[in-house]
């Protein structure tokens, strides 16, 4: 489902990601760990093009990300075309970004009836059943403001899946919560990872990565440190870095 091939990103003269190179299968729950500051969040934000990588393939599906290559050459796709791809592609960041103005409902039905042309109709039919999917049934009339941290995580991950993507971006889905509020947000994402959604996750939840993740990458600095399945590494980590940097956080 993604492929990257010797991706490198730049800001000024500070390089972010020195040539990451990984594969995530369709179906799979990869997850990404690592420092504050070592490029996962930016990674990520590559895929779907919201950050232009500098040097490199990005491929998602078999396509190129943000470009397309005539003659070993790359160009860059136009705004239309980036956003016609980026439909296909999920994400939910840590701070929510719900629009404060709209309901949780309206703010999952905005993107398939502005951007898609889906009927209101039947978006708000499918609007509600996500709803209901993530727990949130009776909160379709809420305002952002009117719910929990908890909960509008999980409003902003229906709207998310409203757009019916291949792929899921979780950018440290849990880090803005308070503690007691992160469990309902995992079991979302244990249910959709039961469902066979492919989905890459930044996140600093160790537990979440051993008991559903199907790869795991530990990142510094710009890098691929170390790679495997999920309870190999973080039970037998290999790199003396992995292991100085699980041992603060297990």
């Amino acid at each position: 489902m993604v492929r990257a091939q010797q991706v490198h990103k730049s800001y000024g003269q500070v390089e972010v990601l020195k040539g990451i190179d990984l594969e995530v299968r369709a179906g799979e729950v990869f997850c990404l760990v690592g420092p504050s500051g070592s490029g996962k969040s930016t990674f990520l934000r590559c895929i779907n093009h919201l950050e232009k990588i500098n040097a490199g393939r990005l491929y998602v599906d078999g396509d190129l990300v943000g470009y397309r290559e005539k003659n070993g050459k790359l160009h860059e796709l136009k705004d239309r075309e980036v956003a016609l791809k980026r439909r296909d592609i999920g994400m939910v960041f840590q701070r929510f970004n719900l629009f404060p103005h709209l309901t949780a409902l309206e703010n999952i039905i905005e993107a398939p009836v502005r951007v898609k042309g889906e009927a209101k109709q039947a978006a708000r039919e499918r609007g509600e059943a996500l709803l209901a999917r993530v727990g949130l049934a009776d909160k379709a009339g809420n305002y952002p403001s009117q719910l929990s941290g908890g909960q509008q995580q999980r409003v902003a991950i229906a709207r998310a899946l409203a757009m019916e993507p291949k792929l899921m971006l979780f950018d440290e889905p849990t880090s803005a919560l308070d503690p007691e509020l992160v469990g309902d947000v995992l079991d979302v994402m244990r249910g959709l990872a039961e469902e066979g959604m492919t989905m890459i996750v930044v996140t600093h939840e160790m537990g979440f990565a051993r008991e559903v993740g199907d790869a795991l990458v530990f990142m510094d600095d710009g890098i691929v440190v170390e790679s495997g399945h999920p309870r190999e590494v973080l039970t037998n980590p290999q790199h003396e870095r992995t292991r100085g940097f699980l041992s603060k956080v297990l």
